[in-house]
């Protein structure tokens, strides 16, 4: 069925923050099947037939269900951050019908182009990987997302590299993509001029404007396990 496909995502983490949501996943199991068993102590009297009892246990599968619709219980890990995701959107501003990327935009691998990684991978930074599965619409709407939002600053990014060239290590980044030698890219990348500090700022600029996937997934991680949350507006900006 169509509603119960999914979009993965691999989201390269910090090692703090994949403890804490791993944590907080296990802790909302942990709450729920308590309640679960608090539920079938109060309910599942002696001398009940197998038919009652089983009526029993339905009810309480059904309302455990209610609850998890409700948010009232957290669920498993994909459906505690796929609400996060939908409130992160929200919150944002992204909640919204986004028109389809031009062919083949939103599958490249890895951050969108002229974009350095928010933090190294490795010991400090993005230590750690996470899976996570979204509803296939809500996973739409985020690579949707990423991409309209970061167009004009990439399409500037690639002006700005067209005069400027890459730094070495985005150089090199980018032939590792592009399947060119790395002393290739670094002989070119050195014989470009060096940029003056005024467009290196502007660089910055436009990569700070730049979202992409994993970004809008990190922040709703934070969002569903740090411990108070900022309401939600009532719905998205337009």
């Amino acid at each position: 069925m169509a509603s119960m496909a999914k979009v993965k995502f691999h989201v390269a983490l910090t090692e703090a923050a994949h403890k804490e949501v791993i944590k907080h996943a296990k802790g909302e199991r942990d709450r729920e099947e308590d309640w679960i068993r608090e539920r079938r102590q109060e309910l599942l009297a002696p001398g009940l037939s197998r038919r009652e009892a089983a009526a029993v246990r339905r009810s309480i599968r059904a309302e455990v269900s209610r609850k998890r619709r409700s948010g009232e219980f957290g669920g498993n890990r994909d459906e505690i951050i796929a609400r996060a995701v939908r409130e992160e959107l929200i919150a944002r501003g992204l909640d919204r019908k986004w028109p389809k990327p031009p062919e083949g935009e939103v599958d490249a691998p890895g951050r969108r182009w002229g974009t350095p990684p928010s933090q190294p991978m490795g010991a400090g930074g993005y230590a750690e990987r996470l899976s996570v599965n979204l509803p296939y619409a809500l996973g739409e709407t985020v690579r949707r997302a990423a991409y309209w939002t970061s167009k004009d600053a990439v399409e500037a990014l690639q002006e700005w590299a067209d005069r400027w060239g890459n730094d070495p290590e985005t150089a090199l980044r980018e032939a590792e993509r592009n399947g060119v030698p790395p002393e290739l890219a670094l002989a070119a990348a050195a014989g470009r001029p060096s940029a003056p500090q005024s467009a290196l700022e502007i660089r910055d600029r436009l990569r700070a404007q730049v979202v992409t996937t994993g970004d809008l997934i990190r922040a709703a991680i934070e969002r569903a396990t740090r411990p108070s949350q900022p309401e939600i507006p009532d719905q998205a900006q337009e």
